[in-house]
């Protein structure tokens, strides 16, 4: 088997990788914690920076994002709307990349606030289809391509579709582009524990909003 996709740099370790992914972990659950109803999401972009720098880390390979409203059906390549206001009974995500030390955090998740039940559904099922998906990444050992395939069809079953524009990718000592910058749905073969990132973005068929989920593909020890 071709492992070049899952090489790693002279960084690497165990440890590193998961101390990252802990920073990223607490830095979402910080920067969540400080949004509210009437903040405008540029400022929200501001201070999730201020938090990760504040942690003492650098801000990594792609953009700081919170996403409010209707921005959260926008694909993550494309600008936000300016100034959108967060509302009363809303929907939001963060996604971050933070460097720690030699080591590549990154990870998303999404919120809601006041009474919004359709909202914490997607919410509650983006997180929910990337822990099937990882199920069956544990237990099948099926491609990262099979993955996806099996993240597209749950995601309709569940009554949403799967941003395809976000497909999975590597993760490493930094930075992972020196070493792949192919998506884990292009990936023939299974996918190793703490090399891959998995993105879950689902959209409202109605395209009115979406929810985001991601985080490194590891064993169920590590989401206690």
């Amino acid at each position: 088997m071709d492992n070049t996709a899952e090489r790693v740099g002279p960084a690497f370790s165990v440890d590193g990788m998961l101390r990252a992914r802990l920073e990223t972990r607490k830095a979402i659950g910080a920067i969540a914690q400080r949004i509210r109803p009437g903040m405008v999401e540029e400022d929200a972009v501001a201070m999730a920076r201020d938090v990760i720098a504040t942690q003492g880390h650098t801000l990594s390979w792609h953009p700081v994002r919170v996403r409010f409203g209707a921005n959260t059906i926008l694909p993550m390549k494309r600008a936000s709307t300016p100034g959108i206001v967060l509302g009363e009974h809303d929907i939001f995500f963060i996604d971050i990349a933070p460097r720690v030390e030699h080591w590549e955090g990154d990870g998303g998740a999404t919120f809601t606030v006041g009474d919004a039940p359709e909202y914490a559904r997607c919410a509650a099922d983006a997180e929910r289809l990337f822990h099937a998906v990882r199920q069956a990444w544990k237990t099948q050992d099926w491609s990262g391509r099979k993955l996806y395939e099996f993240a597209q069809q749950r995601a309709r079953d569940m009554g949403w579709d799967l941003d395809p524009d976000l497909p999975g990718h590597r993760v490493s000592d930094f930075p992972h582009a020196a070493l792949h910058t192919g998506a884990l749905a292009d990936y023939d073969h299974a996918p190793s524990s703490m090399r891959w990132i998995l993105e879950i973005h689902l959209l409202d068929p109605q395209r009115r909003f979406g929810a985001f989920f991601e985080d490194m593909l590891l064993d169920d020890a590590d989401y206690v």
